[in-house]
Formats: C-alpha cells, sequence, structure tokens
C-alpha cells in the first residue's frame, strides 16, 4: 500500500508526466513532479505534434487512444492551449488502405484523384487534433499551478528508494531504459524543420512506412512543422544540417511554398520506442512509458489509467 502521509511523485516532465500529473492533482491526489530537464527540453517538445496512432503497441492503445482524442477535442475549443482541430491528407504513392483509426475522425472520406499530388495513387481526407507542443506543454504547467504544483528539477537516480515511502510514476521515456534496466526501450531519434507559415491551412501526411525520410507538414497558425525522420538506436540531440535540408526539400517538391519559407528552428528528440507500451504496477511504481511516437495521442487514456491504479494503492489527498 502507499504510505497515505507521502504524495504521489510523478517522475518525468514530459506529456505523459505533465498529463499524469494533471489527472491526479485534480482528482484531489496529492502530487509531486520531479525532472531532471524543465517541460519545454523534454522530448515531447520537440514533437510535431498530432493525434496518431504511431509506432505504439498495445492491447488498449485504441481505448486510450479515444478517451484522449475527446479531451484534445474539447481544448481545441479552449484559448492558450496549443490545441487545434486541422484537415488535411494523408496519401500513398502505392494502393493501401487507410487505417482503422481514421474513422474516429471527422470528416474522413476517400480523396479524388484530383485533390493528390502528382504521382499519389490513394488518399484521405480527415480533420484531427494538431498540437503546438512549446504551447501546449506550458498549458499543462498552469493546470497544475492552479493546484499548487510545480515541477521540481532534480534528478531521481532510483525509483526504487524513492517508493520506500510513497506511491511513484514513472514517466521517464527513453530514460527508462538505464533507471529501469529495460533493454527494450530503443531510441528512436526524431528530426523536425520549424518555418514560417507561408499561408498553409492544412496538413499533409504521406503514409508509407518509411522512417529515414518521413514526409509530412502540419500548419500551426504562424508556423509549419515539417518531418521528418525517425533513427533506430541513436540517442544524439544534435540537429544534422543534411538531415534538415532533406526534410525541406522533400516537402517543397509537394508544397513549393515551403521552398523559400524562412526555417525558425530544428528540433531533435528521442522517441521511447518499445514493443509494447509499459502500464502496469511494480509494487509502489506505476510504470508509464514506452509510448513510442505516440506520447500525446495515448497521453489522457494512460493518465486516467494510472489514477485507476493509485487509487487501488491508497493515496494522500489534499485537504
Amino acid at each position: 500500500m502507499g504510505n497515505s502521509d507521502q504524495p504521489v511523485s510523478v517522475v518525468g516532465a514530459g506529456v505523459s508526466g505533465m498529463t499524469t500529473a494533471v489527472v491526479l492533482a485534480e482528482a484531489g491526489i496529492e502530487v509531486e513532479i520531479s525532472s531532471a530537464m524543465p517541460p519545454r527540453q523534454t522530448t515531447s517538445a520537440a514533437a510535431g505534434a498530432c493525434w496518431s496512432p504511431y509506432l505504439v503497441n498495445h492491447e488498449r492503445a485504441t481505448e486510450w487512444s479515444e478517451v484522449t482524442l475527446a479531451i484534445l477535442a474539447e481544448l481545441a475549443n479552449q484559448d492558450h492551449t496549443g490545441v487545434r482541430i486541422v484537415g488535411g491528407i494523408d496519401a500513398s504513392r502505392v494502393p493501401t488502405a487507410a487505417p482503422n483509426w481514421t474513422e474516429k475522425l471527422n470528416s474522413f472520406r476517400l480523396c479524388h484523384q484530383n485533390e493528390l499530388p502528382g504521382g499519389y495513387l490513394v488518399g484521405w481526407w480527415y480533420e484531427m487534433p494538431i498540437l503546438d507542443m512549446p504551447v501546449y506543454l506550458d498549458y499543462l504547467a498552469a493546470r497544475l499551478a492552479r493546484v499548487g504544483v510545480e515541477v521540481q528539477l532534480r534528478k531521481i537516480d532510483s525509483l526504487h528508494d524513492l517508493a520506500r515511502d510513497r506511491i511513484v510514476i514513472n514517466c521517464t521515456g527513453v530514460g527508462a531504459r538505464e533507471l529501469c534496466g529495460d533493454d527494450l526501450i530503443m531510441p528512436a531519434r526524431g528530426q523536425l524543420v520549424v518555418v514560417n507559415n507561408p499561408g498553409l491551412t492544412t496538413f499533409f501526411q504521406d503514409c508509407e512506412e518509411r522512417e529515414e525520410d518521413l514526409l509530412y507538414w502540419l500548419p500551426q497558425g504562424d508556423h509549419v512543422v515539417l518531418g521528418g525522420c525517425t533513427s533506430r538506436d541513436s540517442g544524439s540531440l544534435e540537429p544534422d544540417p543534411e538531415v534538415a535540408r532533406e526534410i525541406v526539400k522533400r516537402c517543397a517538391r509537394i508544397e513549393p511554398r515551403l521552398a523559400e519559407a524562412k526555417v525558425i528552428e530544428n528540433r531533435v528528440g528521442v522517441r521511447p520506442s518499445r514493443k509494447e507500451v509499459r502500464l502496469e504496477e511494480e509494487g509502489n511504481i506505476i510504470h508509464n512509458y514506452g509510448h513510442g511516437g505516440a506520447g500525446v495521442t495515448l497521453s489522457w487514456g494512460c493518465a486516467a489509467t494510472v489514477l485507476e491504479l493509485v487509487k487501488e494503492l491508497g493515496v494522500a489527498h489534499r485537504v
């Protein structure tokens, strides 16, 4: 059982950790959250990001993603959340069917051939939540601050030591490989380019299963996020200038207005790729990591499951 005199400790301040802390704190549970780096320096801050079950596997992934989708749709109607609902196209140069999860999204329909860029055979239009991650993480931090919770900047060397007198929620992402000795965690390095928006209002994603040369853009108001690449077993956070140039070049072949768009920044993050999300109890520790490229997509659903597990263990409530 958890010690009722101690707060629940969330470790990790990426989107999974921040969302979990919000859900626990707003349920009246005494919470603290700690991280080796502030939210805007986590992998989550470097994400695109959009609601999309990408690089993820778990029998409850659909359930968790649907919970998250409903909440993000609500947040898109509020100011200063960084969430907006945007329409756009997924397309493929080879015959393929739309994934099952598109059925959950508004305005889904197959595209007519004249709607697709040259060389693309099939595609589908739909609307999905797109998130400006730095703004979104600030929004989550503000929700925590309203209930008196601030991110504590400190490195946790042992979850088990911390869990001797409290419940610990492990949301350390790729850091769980070292912290938990979890060799199933594989770093998946992603790189994006952020440019001034030359007037794009819809997204585009090439949905073929390539990792080194992904092709998509996500408009986020006055800027656009261009992607991307995924490099397995790489943990480097240094932007590769050649990769950045190739990302812009691929996107500009489809949307020429992007060719001359001013580059604002390059983003690099390391996704916590794992053959299956780990969300389970281990004594006083609840693990919530290994979300791959779907940290945002699963965040609210996984946090709700963590809340259920915390209640079973017994917790301290705020007075």
